[in-house]
């Protein structure tokens, strides 16, 4: 019986982490359960499947939930704060790695440096700690299996002997692939005008906001650069996305003989979420099995930087690498924000991000502190240029 803490229970992939979870009662056991704010969802999944733990944002979300699992007779441990998730992170078997954005990165870090099976849905972990995180992994003996769609698919396509000799596996590029989001064939000179309502409906996937945005933006697909430069050792000049409106095929790798390997399936999380789960063996996620014949056609064409500048950005920031892509992911979650917020417009996000990244120098990524330093600096420096520009 494997033991699962759940860092984001209340968003969309714990939600279908819990969903897998429900149909594998026989392999597995919620250990802990962890949300910010959403307290009555969270206690709706503790009275479900009876964490040992359940761990929020603050005193006053523990206490209104210590209230509601009382009354429902749930015995739970509720705690808040970082260092409660960090706890909780490093003792279960295995490890959900999905609360959104910087809050992230301490418990998915705890995770490995307590050597457990991390299942990883929070790209910012990588985006701003890298080779930090990495060398936590390694050096830890910690399982690092990757949840967003498109890196699970790689996963799926390389060799088993990837892992041990990246540099010897043939591997030529990896494709990543976007949907392109609710804006793909919208006008470009609309864009300014565009609602934080239509951002958010993604035409494939069912999301939070914050992501919804970064997939409307491709900020999303950026970091996903990011992050598949730390998961499979890939330079940027070997990192291609390639827009795929379908979201069948979930990403690629071409080899140097001129075989592209992909992975397929109906566009639902519970897939990777499924096979990192049960890694190296399957189970069944409760997703319809693909039908091509229904499908008809699949299309593909290269991305508008025009249209998609933050895409642009996030190339930039790797390519810099040392803090900038702290100081690019900072920046964005702060722009999204005063967007969601009404504050300032679709196309100010990217105009935001790149004043941050541009008039603020970056530095080494040498330690925790420095990355997180300089996360504070670039949203310190957002937060000024958003007040500025605010509507």
């Amino acid at each position: 019986m494997q033991s699962i803490t759940i860092l984001g229970a209340t968003g969309s992939i714990g939600v279908s982490t819990l969903d897998v979870l429900a149909r594998h009662a026989d392999k597995y056991t919620v250990y802990a359960l962890t949300a910010h704010s959403k307290v009555e969802q969270l206690a709706a999944q503790c009275v479900q499947f009876r964490p040992q733990r359940a761990v929020v944002g603050t005193a006053d979300a523990a206490q209104r939930l210590a209230a509601l699992l009382r009354e429902h007779d749930v015995r739970c441990d509720v705690s808040y704060g970082e260092q409660a998730l960090c706890e909780v992170a490093a003792a279960a078997d295995t490890v959900m790695a999905a609360i959104v954005g910087a809050a992230g990165l301490a418990p998915a870090l705890a995770a490995a440096r307590a050597g457990k099976k991390i299942l990883l849905a929070n790209k910012e972990a990588l985006v701003m700690s890298g080779q930090l995180f990495m060398d936590a992994v390694q050096q830890h003996g910690a399982t690092l299996l990757p949840i967003d769609s498109e890196h699970n698919a790689i996963f799926q396509s390389l060799p088993q002997s990837y892992a041990r000799s990246p540099h010897g596996a043939g591997v030529a590029k990896i494709l990543l692939t976007a949907s392109g989001g609710p804006f793909l064939t919208r006008a470009v000179a609309t864009l300014d005008e565009v609602t934080p309502e239509e951002a958010c409906k993604h035409p494939n996937w069912v999301m939070g906001r914050k992501i919804s945005v970064d997939s409307a933006t491709m900020m999303n697909k950026g970091l996903e650069v990011i992050e598949a430069h730390w998961l499979f050792g890939a330079p940027a000049s070997q990192i291609e996305v390639v827009i795929h409106p379908q979201s069948v095929i979930h990403s690629m790798v071409s080899y140097v003989d001129g075989s592209v390997l992909a992975q397929l399936g109906n566009p639902d999380m519970r897939t990777p979420i499924a096979h990192a789960l049960a890694f190296p063996e399957r189970i069944a996620s409760g997703v319809a099995q693909l039908d091509l014949t229904t499908i008809g056609t699949l299309q593909f064409e290269k991305p508008d930087l025009a249209r998609f500048p933050c895409l642009a950005l996030a190339f930039e920031a790797l390519e810099a690498g040392g803090t900038a892509p702290a100081l690019l992911n900072a920046a964005n979650e702060i722009a999204v924000e005063a967007f969601l917020d009404h504050r300032i417009g679709f196309r100010d996000i990217d105009r935001v991000i790149a004043r941050v990244m541009h008039e603020n120098a970056h530095g080494a990524a040498s330690s925790i502190a420095a990355v997180m330093a300089q996360d504070g600096i670039a949203r310190g420096a957002a937060r000024a240029i958003v007040a500025a520009i605010a509507r």
